[in-house]
């Protein structure tokens, strides 16, 4: 007996010694898993990625925004909100890593070939999946993929909380099926947080007109943002993102 215990003593410590899977507080959504990790082909968000690639590397930050258009758009001269990034996210180091086009599996590939090569940030800002949908998945896969990239950010960046944003409304009026599935997947995806390592907010309702309409002045193709858009989200977000990593 005491053979075996010398013998089973060294596995103990070793599994002891291995870090502990991450896990939320939420389960499966969907019946089947959502799409593996894949990367993309196009010329332009080849370059893009290699871009974020080479900027955790180089350029200081304390904060990465993974996301898609919504996100990469705001760092950028369409529709005026270039300003509103440098007066709001630049002061608080954040770091634009929104890939146009990007879908949950496209992100959670990204993860494990570059995107977190940088130094590890304080703190992580999540904004995917409207791709999703708009790609004719149904809210729970959506919300699966959502979930499955959470865990890689869990697993990979053990020590940084993450805000995890709610999608933002897209259709003319609360009628439409995409507004109606965004819906969905936000009260899906909120049960993954905890309020500490995973703080979950829906800031979009600030994008809406009071009816519930998205006006063609703040987003003209219903779904992207023009600068009064996301002066809107400022306000909501600035405090969430220096609750998250304190200036």
């Amino acid at each position: 007996m005491r053979f075996l215990w010398l013998v089973a003593l060294p596995l103990i410590l070793l599994v002891a010694a291995l870090p502990a899977r991450a896990q939320l507080r939420c389960g499966a959504f969907a019946p089947y898993p959502p799409a593996a990790p894949a990367p993309r082909t196009n010329s332009y968000v080849v370059g893009v990625f290699h871009s974020i690639n080479a900027a955790v590397k180089t350029q200081p930050y304390r904060v990465l925004f993974f996301g898609d258009s919504i996100t990469e758009r705001w760092d950028e001269p369409l529709w005026g909100a270039k300003a509103v990034w440098a007066t709001n996210m630049v002061p608080r180091g954040v770091l634009n890593a929104g890939v146009s086009g990007d879908r949950t599996e496209h992100l959670r590939w990204r993860l494990d070939h570059g995107n977190l090569d940088g130094p590890p940030p304080k703190g992580v800002v999540l904004l995917i999946g409207t791709n999703d949908l708009g790609h004719g998945r149904p809210p729970a896969e959506a919300a699966d993929g959502i979930r499955l990239t959470l865990l890689q950010l869990r697993e990979k960046l053990p020590q940084a909380p993450i805000l995890l944003l709610g999608l933002w409304p897209r259709g003319a009026t609360p009628e439409d099926h995409l507004r109606k599935e965004v819906v969905e997947v936000n009260k899906l995806i909120s049960r993954c947080a905890n309020g500490q390592a995973i703080v979950y907010a829906d800031i979009g309702g600030a994008l809406l007109e009071p009816n519930g309409v998205l006006a063609r002045k703040i987003s003209p193709d219903l779904l992207h943002f023009t600068a009064e858009g996301y002066e809107r989200i400022v306000p909501k977000l600035d405090p969430l993102i220096d609750r998250l990593v304190p200036p």
